[in-house]
């Protein structure tokens, strides 16, 4: 890693999983004990995306670490589960962002 012991890295992971919603909700939502449309849920969620972005914004990723970082299978799972839709501005956003980190990452 070229950053500094992946330091950069590491606080971004740590900094997404603190409000992950897939994590236990999710699960909550495929056994029928949460609907996909719980305004709880939607608001974890809508944290957790902005939070993602923030961790995004951050400078000094590389392209493999920004792979590690990359939010679409994480989305993916959110919308099969039904608590996005691929219009939602939300992902749209995150999508974007995540592109634009790609595009200003140093190195391979």
């Amino acid at each position: 890693m070229s950053t500094i012991d992946g330091q950069v890295l590491t606080r971004a992971i740590s900094t997404i999983l603190q409000s992950d919603p897939l994590i236990k909700l999710i699960q909550q939502v495929r056994m029928g004990r949460m609907q996909a449309t719980d305004a709880g849920l939607r608001a974890i969620t809508e944290s957790w995306m902005g939070i993602y972005e923030q961790a995004l914004s951050l400078d000094g990723f590389t392209r493999f670490e920004l792979r590690r970082l990359n939010p679409a299978p994480r989305l993916a799972v959110l919308n099969q589960a039904g608590v996005l839709s691929d219009e939602h501005p939300g992902l749209i956003s995150l999508k974007a962002s995540y592109e634009r980190a790609l595009s200003r990452a140093i190195g391979e």
